[in-house]
């Protein structure tokens, strides 16, 4: 069985919600990335080098990085849930359209927002620069369910995961500007297995 090491709250959400959204056997290992250890004090850089979360874990030994491979990976392993289109594709490449942009254009651009030793007018610029996509990404949404249309796949469970953040009381950015983003993240927290992984990450009640 494989095994997710994860943070709560952080990036490692997106490929949680994937492995019980496509139904795949998986065990959770949870890391302290300030200490950079997991359960029992173990290192957690002899895991992953790089020192971040999400990791995948194979029975052999074997482990696997980063969200958006990550996610790919599980979803390609269960066809039947369609969370990913078939590689090939135009649609599979749209799909990771959306992974890059997701990744490149909004995720980096929380770090500065994460960053104690941030100035705050490099908070300020980050802030901005979100609200920007955030403008675009309500855009694209306004008259469709999921990021690929009426499919839940992969690309929103990494877009859920983003907009928990604006959530948290240090980052300044309010969903109720963005009204279609604001149904958008309701829409997928109300997934039954969505719930489970934010039940299990100690996210919700």
């Amino acid at each position: 069985m494989t095994t997710l090491y994860f943070s709560p709250a952080t990036c490692s959400l997106a490929p949680h919600i994937v492995l019980r959204e496509a139904g795949h056997p998986f065990t959770l290992e949870k890391v302290d990335l300030s200490a950079k250890t997991v359960n029992g004090g173990a290192d957690f850089n002899r895991v992953n080098p790089k020192s971040y979360v999400p990791v995948l874990r194979f029975d052999d030994g074997q482990v696997l990085t980063e969200g958006a491979v990550i996610m790919q990976y599980v979803a390609d392993q269960r066809p039947e849930s369609r969370l990913v289109p078939k590689n090939g594709t135009l649609d599979r490449c749209r799909l990771q359209e959306w992974l890059n942009f997701l990744a490149s254009e909004v995720h980096k651009a929380f770090g500065p927002l994460f960053n104690a030793q941030a100035g705050e007018d490099w908070k300020a610029h980050a802030a901005t620069r979100l609200s920007a996509r955030f403008d675009w990404l309500s855009r694209q949404l306004e008259s469709s369910t999921f990021l690929m249309g009426d499919q839940f796949t992969v690309a929103d469970a990494y877009l859920f995961t983003l907009l928990n953040w604006t959530t948290f009381d240090f980052v300044p950015l309010d969903l109720a500007k963005w009204p279609v983003l604001k149904s958008y993240h309701q829409r997928i927290a109300d997934r039954p297995k969505v719930r489970e992984a934010m039940k299990a990450e100690g996210l919700v009640g």
